[in-house]
């Protein structure tokens, strides 16, 4: 994990991106944004040496492959897996299902998408500034 890396959010929902993309700007942080819309082209993106992410932010429900699905699919390609990103959901369902199935497949967090600007832009500055001071393999030696 590298703090000054990418920010990655894989998001089909225009609005959504929209709202994140306002959240980052008013947050000022140096990371460059990448938006990700479809989920497909997340692997093959991800997968690229060149591409050193800070932090990976996926919804759930998305087109032709559903965010647990396409989490799954990163863990098992080690060309992704040992960059060590924490990988976060943001979704607007609290449903217990969900959670617990996020957690399954080794998830660093799960977020309900808050209505409120103010909530969620402190929501996600917790959440960046947590993983911005967290040692991980790549960032401790």
């Amino acid at each position: 994990m590298r703090t000054n890396g990418e920010i990655i959010i894989i998001e089909d929902d225009q609005d959504d991106r929209a709202l994140l993309g306002d959240i980052f700007e008013s947050l000022g942080y140096p990371n460059k944004i990448t938006f990700i819309e479809d989920p497909m082209d997340a692997v093959p993106y991800l997968s690229d040496p060149a591409v050193k992410p800070f932090i990976i932010f996926s919804d759930i429900n998305m087109p032709k492959i559903s965010g647990f699905e396409l989490r799954e699919e990163i863990l098992s390609n080690s060309e992704i897996s040992e960059k060590c990103v924490p990988y976060i959901f943001l979704s607007t369902s609290k449903s217990p299902e969900n959670v617990l199935r996020a957690y399954a497949c080794h998830a660093q967090g799960y977020f309900k998408k808050e209505d409120d600007f103010a909530v969620f832009t402190t929501v996600i500055q917790n959440i960046v500034e947590y993983w911005r001071t967290s040692l991980t393999p790549t960032n401790s030696l």
